[in-house]
């Protein structure tokens, strides 16, 4: 007899109590490979992947591998990728793929398919997803990823300027007419995630947003002081650390969505070398820890 898989939102419940709710960034930049000493190839952003993996267990709960900067080595890269989420899998972290995929129909079925399904050698726990056409255009992925137990986390408001000309753009004909595109798709994945038959049982919901740690939120047009989401609305945060967040303002950025925040950063982290990366992975899960939300 199958055993139904546990929730994403659950299980990340359980890895934000257990180590708190650090994520850390697996990004092989390759000015970051030159400063670790390795070649900017698929040999290398697999060590660099595989160090950044043993840092991270034990200390921090989650790891966001940046598919990027693996890809850009081919089928190699995409090789070395497979080892590093399994790695990580197999060390017991939740592993967000950093993906950013977006599309409609079959195609963007196959973008879940190849990051969520069980089995797959790409394997993750969750991925970044654009709804650039729409929150429908992802829903039979929701679907499949609330089946599996894995979770999304769906691009909503960014923390790059480019961004905020469309994701602070006011719809006009729409049942979200009057919000802007950030709040609507967070308006509607709040929505998913309450309209879950065991919605009043969850802490956390298993679909969040990303919502950048340098965002005005208000001026996103999200409600920043509203009465927090129930279920909790998953937040993936970049932009702490080196991008200039502040960890301290976390309540003050986030307001209502705190509760739900895990605080993805890289550079950062990863600029303290193979040799300081567990140190300073320790002391951030410390710091992270002592704000309150």
């Amino acid at each position: 007899m199958s055993v139904e898989p546990l929730p994403f939102g659950e299980r990340l419940e359980a890895v934000i109590a257990a180590y708190g709710r650090l994520c850390v960034g697996v990004d092989p930049h390759a000015s970051l490979l030159a400063s670790w000493g390795y070649d900017d190839s698929a040999a290398g952003v697999r060590e660099f992947g595989l160090r950044t993996i043993d840092a991270a267990a034990g200390r921090a709960g989650i790891v966001k591998p940046q598919v990027a900067f693996f890809e850009r080595h081919g089928a190699a890269g995409y090789a070395a990728l497979e080892r590093v989420l399994a790695e990580a899998r197999d060390a017991g972290l939740l592993v967000i793929a950093d993906a950013k995929r977006g599309d409609i129909g079959s195609s963007v079925d196959a973008y879940g398919e190849a990051w969520l399904r069980p089995g797959s050698s790409l394997e993750a726990d969750a991925m970044t997803i654009s709804a650039y056409q729409g929150l429908g255009s992802i829903e039979q992925v929701m679907v499949a990823a609330e089946r599996a137990g894995k979770g999304l986390f769906v691009l909503a408001a960014t923390s790059n300027p480019e961004a905020a000309a469309v994701q602070r753009a006011v719809l006009q004909q729409s049942s979200r007419a009057g919000s802007t595109v950030a709040g609507a798709i967070t308006a509607g994945v709040v929505a998913w995630n309450q309209g879950r038959a065991d919605a009043a049982e969850r802490s956390l919901g298993s679909i969040g947003v990303v919502i950048g740690a340098t965002v005005d939120l208000r001026a996103a047009g999200l409600d920043r002081d509203g009465e927090p989401p129930r279920p909790g609305l998953p937040v993936l945060a970049p932009g702490f650390g080196h991008q200039g967040g502040e960890l301290r303002e976390l309540r003050t950025i986030y307001g209502a969505y705190s509760s739900g925040v895990i605080v993805s950063e890289s550079r950062s982290l990863l600029a303290a070398g193979p040799d300081g990366l567990a140190d300073a992975v320790a002391r951030r899960v410390d710091e992270v820890g002592s704000v309150d939300v």
